[in-house]
């Protein structure tokens, strides 16, 4: 069932589409996510798995689920122009999309094993709500993995790479602990996203009802490193956060 759509929805802008559909991850697939190797580390046994992906995107992980054994998929997202190539992807019934706006949507409860959401609970304002709901939707030994945009990335609101003394490079952080939404030019003008600490993502969690199972600060290995070398900025502070849950 489609929901209302309130939310924040750069992604049918189509300015801000048509860069994001050059990025590496958006051409390539999971294996163009620098992090999805942890990501997997943090996912259990897909087979037989009842699973649900929000902010599902163009449906990379829908498939790639299926493709590992999971017996029914449901993917969830709040843009048109993603959904509709998610569908000329997908050629397998046990895989649906639904539209739905994420601040709002409600999914059935205990119908699902594994709920899976990457790089989109920072964009939701109401994300304690969406917590209980999917803590709700999730059978009992039910998991939630989670990516974020790591609280550092968030935070700054200086631009650019500066120098210490010595020369060594810095990321200028500020107001990390001041939360709520920040206004950033990436791929288009005025995209917000919801600025929070880890301490605030734990809470919100455990308040939920989950245990926390796992924590990872991601950037890239030195051997990732030396295969392109371009990432050694994202070895000065994380880029992304990755969160895997359980219901009790």
């Amino acid at each position: 069932m489609t929901q209302s759509i309130t939310t924040q929805n750069i992604y049918d802008d189509a300015g801000f589409f048509d860069g994001y559909s050059r990025l590496p991850r958006s051409v390539e697939g999971l294996a163009g996510a620098p992090e999805w190797p942890a990501i997997q580390t943090l996912l259990p046994d897909m087979r037989g798995l009842r699973v649900l992906d929000l902010g599902c995107g163009f449906g990379w992980f829908c498939r790639w689920a299926r493709e590992n054994g999971a017996a029914s998929v449901e993917g969830v997202d709040v843009s048109e122009r993603m959904l509709a190539r998610a569908v000329a992807e997908t050629h397998d019934s046990a895989i649906g999309y639904t539209r739905a706006d994420l601040e709002t949507f409600e999914p059935q409860g205990e119908a699902f094993d594994l709920v899976y959401s990457s790089l989109a609970f920072h964009y939701i304002q109401d994300l304690k709500g969406l917590l209980e709901r999917v803590h709700q939707s999730l059978a009992p030994g039910g998991r939630l993995v989670c990516t974020v945009e790591h609280p550092m990335m968030t935070a700054p609101t200086l631009a650019g790479w500066a120098q210490d003394g010595a020369g060594r490079p810095t990321w200028p952080v500020s107001a990390y602990l001041d939360e709520g939404p920040r206004s950033t030019d990436w791929l288009a003008k005025g995209v917000v996203k919801l600025h929070r600490s880890i301490e605030t993502y734990l809470d919100l969690l455990l308040q939920a009802g989950f245990a926390l199972s796992r924590l990872k600060e991601w950037g890239p290995s030195p051997e990732q490193v030396v295969a392109n070398p371009d990432w050694i900025k994202e070895r000065q502070r994380p880029p992304f956060l990755l969160l895997a849950a359980q219901r009790a």
